[in-house]
């Protein structure tokens, strides 16, 4: 590609390459077949160069908004194929963005045979293989390098989020906290090298869920075993729910076997949704930790006799992040300050945050600081 530098693209290439050769070396111990190839760091250079100076323009008024997927277009199932393969430019990739915004459609990239080291665009898909280098354009100058670990319907990895001449890249040992809620540190670990699992990671899917409505929101995960919550919540509850809504418990109880099968994925899908919508309602959604759904609308009060939170510790799962001390208003509103009231009265909760921005923040109590500890997530559910 000929064009302005990215200085970022440079920068962050080794580190992608080196990730997912790691990557491929662990599914190949685990006996993993029919991989994606391993991007090199000159072509991870090449796509973000390309997708970020793509990202800045604008078409009929536009802003592109694409994903880009590493792989030839014969490991990609039945893809569109160009008649002419096209040049990986942000010219091309702007002018192609339109017709590929909707998602799970990826443009296709690979080098062909006779053209030594130069990128083409060879077509469109919608199937990858597993570990497979995908680049997303978020808006303009926000892109996240990401994969698919496994199930199809499954939330993407994220690798490294690249905003401006910011590079965060997710943290492999993210989950590295001592003092972390189980259900904390599932959602924590979702995509790290650390994570034992390809299971349905619901904390995940909710979460994404609700940046995805735009409105902000806030849910409240509660132990199923105490009601100890009410305590936290002003009366009468707006919209409370008798008996608990089970859908999505139920679905989570089911055999890990049906829950591998496509019907499976799409009613959890919509039962995701349908709970992570009541979250654009003022006030905060309320489920137990079996994910039951008790209320939403709920107010969040001081309880009797407890202290105002005044300070949370702030961290972000990303390389060289560093934690700090703040007050809880400087994270957000009202809404931030609340669930950091909630999660110090009630520490066997967690409370979920989501801003119209896109920022997400989890908080939870934290034995070893003595302090509610924000832990800032959105750049694992981009």
């Amino acid at each position: 590609m000929s064009g302005p530098a990215y200085p970022a693209a440079r920068a962050v290439a080794s580190t992608v390459e080196a990730y997912f050769a790691r990557q491929r070396e662990a599914a190949h111990g685990l006996g993993a077949k029919k991989l994606a190839p391993a991007p090199d760091s000159l072509a991870v250079e090449t796509i973000i160069e390309a997708a970020f100076w793509a990202s800045l323009r604008r078409e009929e008024g536009y802003s592109p908004k694409i994903s880009l997927a590493f792989l030839p277009a014969e490991q990609a199932g039945e893809p569109l194929r160009f008649e002419r393969q096209l040049p990986l430019t942000p010219h091309v990739l702007a002018r192609l963005a339109p017709a590929v915004e909707r998602p799970g459609i990826h443009l296709g990239v690979w080098r062909p045979h006779n053209d030594g080291n130069e990128l083409r665009v060879w077509g469109t898909t919608r199937a990858i293989p597993k570990l497979c280098f995908v680049l997303e354009v978020i808006e303009p100058g926000l892109l996240v390098i990401k994969y698919r670990r496994g199930q199809e319907t499954g939330k993407y990895i994220n690798v490294v989020v690249l905003k401006g001449d910011q590079i965060k890249v997710v943290d492999e040992q993210g989950t590295s906290l001592p003092d972390c809620p189980d259900l904390l540190t599932s959602l924590l670990d979702f995509g790290t090298a650390s994570s034992r699992t390809d299971s349905v990671n619901v904390l995940v899917q909710l979460a994404v869920s609700m940046r995805a409505h735009g409105r902000g929101g806030s849910l409240l995960v509660v132990p199923h075993d105490s009601d100890s919550w009410r305590e936290s919540i002003l009366q009468p509850v707006s919209y409370a729910v008798a008996p608990p809504f089970s859908e999505l418990a139920e679905l989570m109880r089911q055999d890990v076997k049906i829950r591998n099968q496509t019907t499976w994925q799409e009613v959890f899908i919509d039962a995701v949704d349908g709970i992570a919508g009541l979250t654009a309602v003022d006030g905060a959604a309320v489920i137990n930790d079996q994910y039951e759904l008790l209320a939403f609308g709920a107010k969040i009060g001081r309880r009797d006799g407890g202290a105002q939170v005044e300070q949370v510790i702030v961290t972000e799962p990303i390389v060289e992040g560093v934690p700090s001390v703040v007050a809880p208003l400087e994270l957000g509103g009202t809404r931030h300050l609340s669930a950091a009231q909630f999660v110090q009265d009630q520490r066997g909760s967690l409370a979920l945050v989501a801003s119209q921005d896109g920022r997400f923040t989890v908080f939870a109590w934290s034995p070893c600081e003595e302090l509610v500890h924000a832990h800032r997530v959105e750049t694992i559910l981009m």
